[in-house]
């Protein structure tokens, strides 16, 4: 019986099998998840219906399940035509469930196109395609050690 409260078999299965540095992508329903992804990774398609579920949600029930060294966001170019003024509101969503899980971590932002890059990279295991409307709210995850 697990412990922590991500039950979803699949998604275990991979994270398990994930080690430091691995990269999971937590991907909102406008990414495109089939193409935008690392060699190496694997597709959970979460989208059932718009909104459902959200980034959040599977943000909450990752962060029960492995240690976590990075937190970044596909950053807004200036002079894209969907950029919203300021920073979008899920960021600070994002922000509440670290602080509530007790993590000290900064949410970076990586320019679009970097993120995009860095998404690509062989550490990349995991992309897991929600149908959250949030505008910018793909979020990529680094993990981290295993202290005890």
């Amino acid at each position: 019986m697990l412990k922590h409260t991500l039950i979803h078999p699949e998604i275990n299965a991979v994270l398990g099998r994930a080690g430091h540095h691995a990269k999971i992508l937590i991907a909102d329903g406008n990414y495109p998840a089939s193409t935008k992804k690392g060699p190496n990774a694997e597709l959970v398609s979460l989208n059932l219906s718009p909104g459902v579920v959200t980034c959040r949600q599977v943000l909450e029930a990752l962060i029960t399940a492995v240690p976590l060294d990075a937190v970044n966001t596909m950053g807004i170019p200036p002079d894209d035509p969907y950029a919203q003024e300021g920073e979008p509101s899920i960021w600070g969503e994002y922000r509440e469930v670290l602080k509530a899980a007790g993590l000290d971590l900064k949410l970076e932002p990586i320019e679009k196109w970097d993120f995009y890059e860095a998404v690509a990279s062989e550490d990349h295991v995991l992309t897991i395609q929600t149908a959250d409307q949030s505008l910018w709210a793909n979020v990529l995850l680094t993990v981290g050690c295993r202290q005890a």
